[in-house]
């Protein structure tokens, strides 16, 4: 979401004359992208402030004041917080307030602090087209909600972000069809409960009521009725290139109704990978989180989107150490990781955000060192199961698209498959099936590639051949029908 919102900023920045530099040195005008989801993320933002506070005392008088700028969650967040301890911050700006940034710089200009941190109801930048962070690469974000109406007790989004509310399907489509000409071969589409997506522009459909929750689960809040839900967004979106795999994230795992389960089964551009957030594997936790649902619902949701879409990759978030959580329930947590068998997991130990109900509610009571040691279990725990699963896969073929160098090695390409990171040689490959003439593969091509090796974080495989999207699921299905035969 931040390199999203980065992308929204500069395109607005852009179309008012300002240019970009790569050379910190060199910059008028820093502007840090925040986030303030965890404590981590804002020690390091008060890290980088301290630096840049130095470059501007190191600034030479003949050059232009050196404006330094927060936006974002954290602005939000803690925007007395910023002005008071931080004097060498010019600008704060919120989540909400990016087209605010030309005047607030131009106040800034003559030695005041500018702020602007009011929340919109109303507010998606539907009508900017972002300006990429990276030319050219195969991936594209598009964000489609923004805010959150959810209210977990742990979570700070609601407070920083606003409330819900969705973009209009028309420019989603419109960003998505630009992307496809562009030559993108995968787009993200972004919401901070991206799956809740209801299009507020459709008045034929405004009596219409809200989509289905999953199964056991319970809305927190007020549910708006009419417009296109998250079904038939993916439907229409996954119908604007056929070439173009679409992927989603971050779900909630109440808004996963079978229409939704539905058309990620039958459309093969649509990634078989859901993301699933747990939290915890404790119903007596996941009630003090506020989540809408008890560990068995959870689990019931899982055997069911198994059922529904065969071989679905799954992946969730955890918690370790939230309030009041015994190790009673860390061992129900553990047990639910090992149960599910995720592909990906992100595992953090519990950290206090201001204004969240748990904040005024509850005591984060769990010592530091037992937060620690259980996160430390918990990834142990996952990357043990994430290993025998990706076991399975070795000696499989999987369409993958690769999409950069690989870090470690200029010889071997990074790409993805629908639910993995797989890493192979930068080797020349037949052009098709059976060709004999070879090409390079190159980010943003589709190949086909033999896995032989994997570990529970990335498969390794050697190329076999280009192909598209199409034809490879189609030698699939043709293949299957066969063996059914």
């Amino acid at each position: 979401m931040n390199v999203s919102d980065t992308e929204i900023a500069w395109a607005i920045l852009q179309q008012n004359g300002f240019g970009r530099t790569t050379d910190v040195t060199e910059a008028d005008i820093i502007l840090l992208v925040t986030c303030t989801i965890r404590e981590k993320p804002e020690l390091t933002v008060w890290k980088r402030v301290a630096q840049y506070k130095a470059l501007k005392r190191r600034r030479k008088a003949h050059q232009p004041h050196l404006q330094i700028g927060i936006l974002g969650c954290m602005a939000e967040q803690l925007r007395h917080d910023i002005l008071e301890r931080e004097r060498a911050v010019d600008v704060v700006a919120g989540p909400d307030a990016y087209r605010d940034l030309p005047r607030l710089l131009a106040t800034a200009c003559s030695g005041q602090q500018a702020i602007n941190v009011q929340l919109s109801v109303d507010e998606t930048y539907a009508d900017v087209t972002p300006v990429r962070m990276q030319p050219g690469a195969p991936s594209a974000f598009v964000s489609i909600t923004r805010g959150c109406n959810n209210m977990c007790s742990y979570c700070v989004v609601p407070f920083t972000r606003g409330r819900e509310r969705s973009r209009p399907l028309s420019s989603v489509l419109e960003e998505v069809r630009n992307l496809s000409q562009q030559g993108v071969k995968e787009v993200v589409l972004l919401g901070q409960n991206v799956n809740s997506y209801l299009d507020p522009g459709v008045s034929s459909m405004a009596t219409n009521p809200p989509p289905p929750l999953s199964k056991g689960f319970r809305n927190r809040c007020h549910r708006k009725v009419g417009g296109t839900g998250f079904a038939e967004l993916l439907d229409q979106v996954s119908s604007v290139d056929p070439e173009m795999r679409i992927r989603f994230t971050s779900p909630h795992p109440k808004d996963f109704p079978d229409e939704v389960l539905h058309v990620i089964r039958e459309r093969p551009n649509i990634c078989k990978q859901i993301h699933l957030p747990a939290q915890s594997g404790s119903t007596r936790i996941l009630e003090a989180m506020k989540r809408g649902h008890t560990r068995e619902a959870y689990l019931d949701l899982v055997e069911h989107i198994k059922k529904v879409i065969p071989g679905v990759c799954l992946s969730s978030d955890f918690i370790a150490g939230f309030c009041g959580e015994t190790e009673d329930d860390h061992q129900e947590t553990l047990s639910l990781i090992r149960t599910v068998c995720y592909t990906m997991a992100y595992l953090f130990s519990y950290s206090m955000r201001k204004k969240t109900h748990a904040s005024h509610r509850l005591q984060d009571n769990v010592p530091l060192v037992t937060k620690h040691r259980r996160v430390t279990e918990l990834t142990e725990t996952f990357r043990s199961t994430a290993s025998s699963l990706n076991s399975t896969v070795v000696g499989t073929t999987l369409l993958v698209l690769a999409d950069k160098i690989s870090r470690r090695s200029k010889a071997e390409l990074l790409g993805r498959s629908e639910g993995h990171s797989v890493v192979f040689p930068a080797a020349l490959v037949p052009t098709h099936p059976g060709a004999t003439n070879l090409s390079p593969i190159f980010p943003g091509d589709y190949v086909a590639v033999r896995i032989t090796s994997s570990n529970s974080q990335t498969l390794k495989g050697f190329p076999l051949y280009h192909t598209t999207l199409h034809s490879f699921y189609q030698s699939a299905a043709n293949v299957s029908d066969a063996a059914a035969s």
